[in-house]
Order: structure tokens, then C-alpha cells, then sequence
């Protein structure tokens, strides 16, 4: 065993008994390259990550590639899931040099952990013009011997010139309607009309520019915003992208269509999707939207949460294909012959061709990945819902992906609003009492005494790294949802306590502009810092929508400003680049709506009438609204103050922009009040 196996990663445990002399990222690790004045290989991945376990396996494992690399470098492994900052830095630095990058990273640098060559994967002999691992070693370890002062020189130009890639941030304007109109001009252009999503293959799950396209029709109306945000939907939940068995989708689709993804599912694609389907059926009553956004939430709840009442991180793409090998898709995938096994052959005729299983296969081998291209109500009802609880239970019999099971605070956050909110929609308390669960532990495990949080915890046990922005954002998010779907106003202070970390740690105090990691925290070659959505939100524009919202519950004059300034980004980016940076574009729509403040006043929260009017008012579909629920003279929350029932009945009262509507008692005006 090497040092990585008194980690608590599982990507890093996974490497724990590799013949390679394996060092978490630290300083002592870079101590060991100044004092044995070796380079240092950086190699980066994640649990999930398909070719980084194909690399793992060919070269890591590998005792002769161990002893070289043992012999002449000091070796880093570092899990991107709970190291993002030392990621992004080195990241940009292989896109800046290669013109592309990806997981598994390989960097080679200097002691000074200066970097100064760079690549992905390298496969242990030479193929499709790529060199072999071993060559590249051979080259790095003569360079560093022969010509030092060359390869440190270049070093350092890397890193002056990374540091000159800070955002001169100006911008200070909020976005006004102009730039929300012309983002969505850019969003049509790149849209595809007959398959639903932006761009080509490989195809992802656009979640952030969803949430703008639906904010955006219910601000404004515009029919073509919520087409597109319908049939993209659609498209999705009747692809290969998802799990037409279990619920849940996958991280991307490998072609234009969305049949055949490539099949990790994690749990931050899961939690925005499962939000923007409960968001989609609030606006639009569709049944296809709540049975997706429901079995996204169970998939979630039933395969993701930890003992502890977190949420795991990832599922693998790959599993045992029953002969002992690990296949990508093995778990998921079908032949008609499967089919007959398990269902008989009239059974499987029908699934054949309801979920679209041929001989020649969508996948590989003959294989088809489950897809729906018959609209519901083609077939028998109750027949295709046997079919489906038969094959689910014959596939729990096959080897299961393994399980990433960190808990990473951001992605919690984002399950934890996603829940909540489903539950409320859909009147399911459990997923509530899920979203708690997951709130309930990063308050007791990741926060620590000044509340600061720590990025990712495993078995109960907080890990060594500090959260990021996104970390401090997200969460905040998560307890801003859940303070106004439980009536509970501890989480709106716990969001508050976050989100002063945001403002003092992670502002800048001149500009507005935010950093991806706090002012003390390590320093690395450069200040990470990036504005543009990934497969998350950023962490930039994740805290502007929680300050906004913070400041909507609170009236903060200082978190609000904040906000804004934070917004100045989305003037800049959304009209150029709508696609990279649509959660800001959503934020943006909630600023011009207000966004609305609701505060539910009853004689009880479980007041059969205070019930109708709290959950009408979650029901709206008013961009970022904030709702508050309480009874009279309770302190839970700021918006109810000095707000009496109204005639000893219960009311909502309902502002924005320092003006209010007159209180109601009727819900349907309350929900004509808040459709946008």
C-alpha cells in the first residue's frame, strides 16, 4: 500500500495498492521533488472517469512503468472531485497549451509545481499518433537532465502567462432586457430543431440554460423560450441518456440523438435535471415532465443516499460484463435475446418494440441501450409496467456499477433544493425529509465552528480539502430552498452565515468579481477564477443567485448589491456566449422579475387553508421567487413581519421592488399573482 491509502476518496483508494509511490497533493510531496530534485507527474482523475481506469489499469499497474516512474519522478494523484481548484489551474494550463483537455489529466512540473508539459491520456504503446506513456517519460526525465534551464524557463512563461489570464473585471452593469433577449437570439441559433439540445455530438444535458429558457417564458411569455425547453426535455427523457428502468440520466449522449450516453450517472446532473423537470411540469402540467422529474428524485434517494443521509457522488459507467471483465454500459444495455430470457417471447416482442431493442443493437455488440420512441399511451399501460418491473429486477441481478460515495458539498446542495422543491410539487414529504437529511449533515459534518466548510466528507469522517465557491453557493442554495418548503428559518441563517464567507473570503472588495477559492486558502500558481458554466453552475454565478435570493428574504441592501455587481459577468458573456453561462442567464431573469417576495401568514403551518396558500405559492412559476410561511408575530423569517392574517383568515402577501400587492385569501389569485 502507498501513501493514498489514508485517504478518503475512493478514486484515490482505488490507486492505494498501485506499485507506484503515490503522494496526495501536498506541500511535503513538492518538498520530496525539491530534495530529490526530481520533476513531479501530476495525474488527475475521478472515480467515474472510464479511460482513467483504463490508464490506471495499463500503466499504473504496471510494475516495470511503476519502477521508472518510482525511480525518476515524485508521484501526485489527485481526485478533481475534491481538489476542483488544482484542477481548473492545471487544466487551463493543458487547454492553453493543446487546444483541448480531459480527464485523465497528465502534468509533468517543476518542484515549484510550475508546469511545463502536458497531456490526457497516453496508452502503454504508441497508437493513432499518440506516443507511449513510457516514450513521454523517457523524453520528460532527459529534458529535466539535459536541459533544465530550458524546461524551467518555459515553466515559468506558462505561469506568467496564466497570470495575466485574470478577468479585468468592468463590467459592473446588471444585464437588462436587451442582453436577455439577444442571449436567447444566440441560444436559437445554436439550437437543434430536430433532436432537441444545443450543438453537436457528444451531446449534454443543457440543465442552466433550461432553467433561463424556462424563467424566460414565464417572465416574458415568449412561446419559442419554452418550446425549446419542451421538446429538448423530451428528446432527453426519451433517449438512451436515460434510464428508462431505474430513472436517472447519464452524463452526456455520445451522438446527436441521445441514444447511447456514456453511462456514469452523477449525482450533479441528477439534482439540476430532476429541478428543471419539476420546474418544466410547474409550468406546463406535463405528465412526461413529472414522471421524470419523480423517478429522477427516487433514483437519487434510492441509489445515491449514504448511510449517513448524504448523497453520493457518481455511479461508474463501467461494471462486470458477468465474465469478469468491466464493460462501459454492461448494467444497462440489452439484446433480444435477453429480453426473451427474462420476459417470454411475447412479452419481449412488445419491449423490443417499445423501448426500441433491435438485432443489429443501438450500442455495441449487438446491444441496444433502452429508449422510449413511442409517445405514452401507444401501448398497454399496465402490460408495459410489468415489463418494466420484470427487467428492473433481473437487472439488479447483474454486477452493479460501482459507487463514488464522498459526499461533495456543492452537489449536495444542489440535491438538497432539487428535492425539496420536487417534494413540494408533487406532494411527497419524503423527499423533504431527504432534502433535511442531506442539510442536517453537512451542518453537522462539513461546517465546523466558524462555519467555515469543508469540500467533501466519506463514512462520516469530513475530508482534508476547503470548500470552494461553488461549495459555499450551492449549499446556500439548497438551505434557501429548503427554508421556504418547510417553513423553517434556521436554514435561511445558515445560508446567511455562508454566504458572509462569500462576501468577505471570495469577493473582490473593488470590483465585485468573485474567486473560485477564499483569500487564505493554499496558494497555487494562480487564483482560480471562472464566471462560465460547466457541468455545474459556476461557483460566480451560483453565489449571485443565492445572494439575490438571500437578500429577497432578508431585504440586505449588502447582499443585493453584491449580486448585482456578480451579474455584470452576464451582461458581458450571455449575448456572446448564452450556452457557457445559462444559470447566470436564469439569475439575470429572476433580478428584472425582482425577484418576488412571498410571505404566507396562518393560524398554523398544517392549517388545512395555510397549506393551499404555502404550496400555491411554491407552485409559481415567477422567476427565483422567495416564500416564507409562518404564523403571526413569528420570527422565523423577515418577510413576516408585521404581517396579520386578514379577516382571522389565512393570506399571502406578495412584493418586489419595494412595492406590495394587497394580501390575499384566494388562492387562485395568489397563483395568477406569481405565473410570471
Amino acid at each position: 500500500m502507498n501513501r493514498l491509502a489514508h485517504e478518503t476518496s475512493p478514486y484515490l483508494l482505488q490507486h492505494a495498492d498501485n506499485p507506484v509511490d503515490w503522494w496526495p497533493w501536498s506541500a511535503e510531496a513538492f518538498e520530496e521533488a525539491r530534495k530529490t530534485n526530481k520533476p513531479v507527474l501530476l495525474s488527475v482523475g475521478y472515480s467515474s472517469c472510464h479511460w482513467c481506469h483504463v490508464m490506471a489499469h495499463e500503466s499504473f499497474e504496471d510494475r516495470a512503468t511503476a519502477d521508472y516512474l518510482n525511480e525518476h519522478f515524485v508521484n501526485i494523484k489527485v481526485d478533481r472531485e475534491e481538489r476542483p481548484d488544482v484542477d481548473a489551474v492545471y487544466m487551463e494550463a493543458v487547454q492553453a497549451a493543446t487546444g483541448q483537455g480531459g480527464w485523465p489529466m497528465t502534468v509533468f512540473l517543476t518542484p515549484e509545481a510550475e508546469p511545463f508539459y502536458f497531456g490526457t491520456y497516453f496508452p502503454p504503446a504508441p497508437r493513432h499518433g499518440m506516443p507511449s506513456f513510457r516514450q513521454v517519460l523517457e523524453g520528460v526525465r532527459h529534458a529535466w537532465a539535459d536541459r533544465r534551464d530550458e524546461v524551467t524557463e518555459v515553466a515559468g512563461k506558462i505561469v506568467r502567462d496564466l497570470s495575466q489570464r485574470e478577468i479585468g473585471y468592468q463590467t459592473t452593469q446588471v444585464p437588462g432586457e436587451q442582453d436577455l433577449a439577444h442571449a436567447l437570439l444566440g441560444l436559437t441559433r445554436e439550437y437543434d430543431p430536430q433532436r432537441g439540445g444545443f450543438g453537436g455530438a457528444p451531446k449534454f444535458p443543457p440543465s442552466m440554460v433550461l432553467e433561463f429558457l424556462l424563467r424566460h417564458h414565464a417572465r416574458t411569455g415568449a412561446e419559442g423560450a419554452l418550446q425549446m425547453a419542451q421538446d429538448t426535455c423530451e428528446r432527453m427523457a426519451r433517449g438512451g441518456i436515460y434510464d428508462q428502468l431505474g430513472g436517472g440520466f447519464a452524463r452526456y449522449s455520445v451522438d446527436r440523438d441521445w441514444i447511447v450516453p456514456h453511462f456514469e450517472k452523477m449525482l450533479y446532473d441528477n439534482a439540476l435535471l430532476c429541478r428543471v423537470y419539476a420546474h418544466l411540469w410547474r409550468a406546463t402540467g406535463s405528465e412526461l415532465a413529472r414522471r421524470v422529474a419523480l423517478e429522477t428524485a427516487d433514483f437519487m434517494v434510492r441509489e445515491l443516499r449514504t448511510g449517513e443521509g448524504g448523497f453520493a457522488s457518481a455511479l461508474d459507467a463501467d461494471s462486470d460484463d458477468g465474465t469478469g471483465r468491466h464493460v462501459e454500459g454492461a448494467y444497462y444495455a440489452w439484446t433480444p435475446r435477453q429480453l426473451a430470457d427474462i420476459l417470454g417471447a411475447e412479452d419481449a416482442g412488445l419491449a423490443a418494440q417499445y423501448f426500441a431493442v433491435t438485432e443489429e443493437g443501438t450500442f455495441e455488440h449487438g446491444q441496444s441501450v433502452l429508449q422510449l420512441p413511442q409517445r405514452e399511451g401507444v401501448s398497454d399501460a399496465g402490460k408495459i409496467a410489468s415489463i418494466r418491473e420484470r427487467l428492473l429486477r433481473a437487472r439488479a441481478e447483474r454486477p452493479a456499477p460501482g459507487r463514488d460515495d464522498k459526499v461533495v458539498a456543492a452537489w449536495n446542495g444542489l440535491a438538497i433544493a432539487a428535492l425539496a422543491e420536487t417534494g413540494a410539487c408533487f406532494d411527497r414529504p419524503d423527499l423533504v425529509e431527504a432534502a433535511v437529511g442531506a442539510a442536517d449533515l453537512l451542518v453537522r459534518l462539513h461546517l465546523d465552528e466558524h462555519a467555515h466548510l469543508a469540500r467533501t466528507s466519506r463514512d462520516g469522517r469530513a475530508g482534508a480539502n476547503a470548500g470552494v465557491l461553488e461549495d459555499y453557493a450551492d449549499v446556500a442554495e439548497g438551505f434557501l430552498a429548503l427554508a421556504s418548503v418547510t417553513g423553517e428559518g434556521v436554514w435561511l441563517e445558515f445560508a446567511g452565515l455562508l454566504l458572509d464567507h462569500v462576501l468577505a473570503r471570495f469577493t473582490d472588495p473593488g470590483t465585485g468579481a468573485l474567486y473560485d477559492t477564499a483569500a487564505d486558502a493554499e496558494k497555487l500558481i494562480r487564483r482560480p477564477q471562472d464566471p462560465t458554466d460547466n457541468a455545474t453552475p459556476s461557483g460566480w454565478t451560483a453565489a449571485a443567485g443565492a445572494l439575490l435570493g438571500y437578500a429577497a428574504h432578508t431585504g440586505s441592501e449588502s447582499h443585493r448589491a453584491a449580486a448585482e455587481k456578480a451579474l455584470g459577468v452576464v451582461k458581458a458573456l450571455g449575448p456572446r456566449v448564452p450556452r457557457f453561462i445559462g444559470w447566470g442567464l436564469a439569475v439575470a431573469e429572476a433580478l428584472l422579475d425582482g425577484p418576488r417576495e412571498v410571505a404566507v401568514i396562518g393560524p398554523a403551518l398544517d392549517d388545512p387553508a395555510t397549506k393551499t396558500l404555502h404550496r400555491t405559492a411554491l407552485l409559481g412559476t415567477a422567476p427565483g421567487a422567495v416564500v416564507a410561511v409562518g404564523t403571526p408575530g413569528s420570527d422565523e423569517f423577515p418577510l413576516l413581519a408585521e404581517r396579520p392574517l386578514v379577516g382571522g383568515e389565512p393570506a399571502a402577501y406578495v412584493c418586489r421592488n419595494f412595492t406590495c400587492d394587497a394580501p390575499t385569501t384566494d388562492p387562485e389569485r395568489l397563483r395568477a399573482t406569481l405565473s410570471g
